[in-house]
């Protein structure tokens, strides 16, 4: 695939999704396509853009009122799957499944394709980087671009993680030189947190553990804890990061229970481990510095079974 507009001709209805608990790189992606495809078709194609509740935060991004949370009951005509495989797009894949054509867009190194065309680079810094190449430069503008960079800058810790390529912030450049107000919208998206959230965030901080000789570090919250603070996955973004700041550590994880004895996972690498490979031995995926999967059973369960797994690198 060179650009989408060739993927497009012909098609009069467009579903576009991304991963469930949808990110800033995820929102961005997902609403940047949509932008520039209503721009490209005009009125003649009916296009959605289908994500499960996304982060209110992002409202900012131009579009972010008119997501839905469920693809049309017609087939589309063509779906598109961004920054993830089609098995994580929740309660859009009905729309994926009966889309007379699907493609597939991402950058996880988990993504094995099968889609009727895939277009995945896990070397890319981010999904958002992936629809900013398959776009004529010349249509972009200011509301595209404000979304483009938003996903690149959250999925590159605003351009500071090592998936920050020269091409990617020669991008970025060209992004920002449409003039919006970039610094405003990283503090608003990325640094801001609520009261509550920094509360957890020092919670989180205060009862981690360090193991394997200090190379790891964990933290986690079960129901308990998540319901005396009254807060959801969303509250919980960026603790992973900040534990792997710790000195001396290698892997950092952060774990929150989404039911009695099952567990999300989230796992950060300083680039020794690839966490991406210790995820996908329990079913998930991601890059090799930034992974996440469930695992079942205790806290101290999830622990020792993910050392097992870490120590097989270390």
């Amino acid at each position: 695939m060179d650009k989408i507009r060739e993927e497009i001709q012909g098609v009069k209805s467009i579903g576009i999704t991304g991963h469930i608990r949808p990110d800033g790189d995820c929102v961005g992606s997902v609403l940047g396509m949509y932008l520039y495809l209503k721009k490209i078709c005009g009125g003649d194609v009916t296009i959605d853009a289908i994500l499960e509740d996304p982060p209110q935060i992002f409202d900012c991004i131009k579009g972010f009122d008119k997501i839905r949370r469920y693809p049309d009951r017609k087939p589309y005509d063509l779906f598109i799957v961004i920054d993830t495989s089609p098995d994580r797009i929740g309660d859009a894949y009905p729309g994926y499944e009966k889309a007379r054509k699907r493609i597939n867009i991402d950058h996880h190194i988990s993504n094995h394709g099968g889609s009727d065309t895939d277009y995945i680079d896990p070397d890319a810094s981010s999904a958002s980087e992936l629809v900013y190449r398959l776009m004529d430069e010349e249509l972009i503008d200011v509301d595209i671009a404000t979304a483009i960079y938003l996903g690149i800058a959250h999925d590159t810790g605003v351009m500071q993680y090592s998936n920050t390529s020269p091409a990617t912030l020669r991008i970025v450049a060209k992004l920002i030189e449409f003039g919006f107000d970039f610094p405003k919208l990283i503090d608003i998206t990325f640094h801001e947190k609520t009261y509550v959230q920094n509360q957890v965030l020092g919670r989180a901080l205060t009862e981690s553990i360090l193991f394997m000789d200090k190379k790891c570090i964990v933290s986690g919250f079960d129901r308990k804890i998540m319901n005396f603070y009254g807060i959801t996955s969303k509250d919980m973004d960026g603790i992973v990061n900040q534990l792997r700041y710790t000195k001396g550590v290698e892997v950092s994880i952060f774990m929150y229970e989404l039911e009695p004895q099952k567990w999300k996972i989230s796992l950060r690498s300083g680039g020794a481990v690839n966490v991406a490979k210790v995820a996908e031995y329990f079913g998930g995926g991601g890059h090799v510095r930034a992974a996440g999967c469930n695992i079942a059973g205790s806290f101290h369960d999830a622990v020792n079974n993910l050392s097992a797994q870490i120590a097989l690198q270390i």
